[in-house]
């Protein structure tokens, strides 16, 4: 996708979490926005949660595109050091990976890494200008360290480099954490190395794990880096010491992103960052979704179940990226057939297009197209609101003012930001979930006829016998879901 190039900059305002507050964007350099965006710990396949979070940051970027600014766009790839605690504690998550699957952990990170790429592309996530590995920029991560130590912020002990906290000041200052309430028993396990537990590893030498498979020769010694240190590294190398916002889950706010900020401040002596942006959680009914807690969805299994990629983007879409979201099968299913349909109804527009029309009403149309494309970009300026925007676009549809051509032109344009390929014919419109009534060959007769008891008790007013029926289902593997003329059954 290419930038618009009639667009000029507009006011913008962006929740900052560092302030708590919306406040108007003003960039360091004019007309640019330099953004660093936290990626992936390629282990494992990114979940669906993990996949919100770049969804609301691909919106970010092509709402300043739209705007008319430059963006240069970082997203680092975290390919060693990462371990299953935040707090330096717990496994590497690479090495458990790789004995897991039997392979290298350089083998681990390239299939994840391209893994990730192919759900990026599925959900028209627009690649980052730059994707630096940390296994590329271990020479910067050395440098960063050794700055840090020069500023008397570092200290060394059972063969590993670790930033001290109370000397620096102003730690926590994201997160609002106080840090005379922080104390060793937050802790599950505690690194008796540390002279204070909140204190973090820069640089790990083979003091932590004897069999680690990455390592690099350092002034520290052999080992390999902690996993906050990278950011901090590869941001500045592409972006230099002071740039625009700095994204991610808010699950990095109270220590990789605390952590983050209290080394490269420590480092520079300078404010880091002027905007931090954080998107909340994808929910399951157990709660947060995440790869341990035994909801792991993945893109792909939302393919194998029939779900288009795009139907899920929709779906994050109709959530503003600052409210948690609830996830389910039935809410998705609801997702993709308003988006089918939507698509649908601008098929329709898009083959009505050469039609003739008199000069009012073309004077007409015009003027409402400036009037949904002012409330559509007010929405999206103002904090990205894409509820509102897609109810924008869906007025444009319903509008019987509006010419076909003003229609699909306004639905082009703005669909550079939803990128829900809206004038395109896929899967979505043609989706794999069941016909009405639930007869497709896919869905055992077993699960139809339940269904069909269930409409006739709809019909009759037992709703005890429907609720207990839907649930029956679900117990089975299958989801129903009401239509205006009846029903649909998708596989859970």
């Amino acid at each position: 996708m290419n930038k618009p190039q009639d667009k000029t900059s507009a006011v913008i305002n962006l929740y900052n979490t560092m302030s708590r507050s919306v406040e108007e964007f003003k960039p360091l350099k004019q007309n640019q926005v330099g953004m660093y965006t936290c990626g992936p710990t390629v282990y494992n396949y990114a979940h669906i949660g993990n996949l919100r979070t770049f969804i609301f940051e691909d919106v970010l970027k092509k709402m300043f595109l739209r705007a008319g600014y430059n963006v240069v766009h970082v997203m680092n790839i975290t390919d060693v050091g990462h371990l299953t605690g935040d707090g330096d504690d717990g496994d590497d998550k690479m090495g458990k990976a790789a004995e897991k699957e039997k392979k290298s952990v350089w083998d681990i990170a390239e299939f994840y890494t391209k893994a990730f790429f192919a759900d990026e592309e599925a959900l028209n996530i627009q690649k980052a200008t730059y994707v630096p590995r940390a296994t590329e920029n271990i020479p910067e991560i050395i440098a960063l360290i050794e700055r840090l130590g020069k500023n008397g912020l570092t200290y060394s002990a059972n063969g590993n480099v670790y930033f001290s906290i109370d000397n620096f000041p102003s730690y926590g200052e994201l997160a609002r954490l106080d840090k005379q309430s922080l104390n060793a028993g937050q802790r599950i396990e505690i690194d008796r190395a540390k002279k204070n537990p909140h204190d973090f590893v820069l640089w790990f030498t083979k003091s932590k794990f004897e069999n680690q498979a990455m390592l690099w020769d350092s002034p520290f010694g052999k080992g390999y880096p902690g996993w906050h240190i990278e950011c901090s590294a590869m941001s500045m190398k592409y972006l230099g010491e002071q740039f625009d916002i700095h994204c991610g889950g808010v699950d990095a706010i109270p220590v990789h992103h605390t952590n983050e900020i209290a080394q490269s401040e420590g480092a520079t002596g300078k404010k880091w960052v002027n905007y931090w942006m954080h998107g909340e959680f994808l929910l399951s009914e157990k709660g947060k979704m995440s790869k341990s807690s035994g909801e792991f969805l993945t893109l792909s299994l939302l393919k194998e179940k029939g779900y288009s990629p795009l139907s899920y983007r929709y779906f994050v879409l109709g959530c503003h990226y600052r409210k948690q979201l609830q996830f389910s099968y039935e809410a998705l299913s609801g997702a993709e057939t308003s988006l089918r349909k939507l698509k649908n109804a601008i098929a329709k527009i898009n083959d009505e297009t050469s039609l003739s029309f008199t000069p009012d009403a073309k004077k007409v149309s015009a003027e409402n197209k400036a009037k949904y494309t002012s409330e559509f970009d007010r929405a999206l300026y103002n904090d990205m609101n894409m509820p509102v925007c897609i109810a924008t676009l869906q007025k444009v549809v319903k509008d019987k003012t509006m010419l076909p051509c003003d229609k699909i032109a306004f639905i082009k344009d703005v669909d550079f930001v939803l990128s829900l390929d809206l004038l395109q014919d896929d899967d979505v419109s043609k989706s794999a979930s069941s016909s009405n009534n639930g007869q497709n060959g896919d869905i055992p007769s077993e699960i139809v006829e339940l269904a069909e008891k269930r409409l006739l008790a709809k019909k009759n007013k037992d709703w005890s016998t429907s609720d207990a029926i839907r649930s029956e289902i679900q117990e089975k593997g299958y989801i129903l879901i009401d239509t205006p003329t009846g029903y649909e059954i998708k596989r859970k």
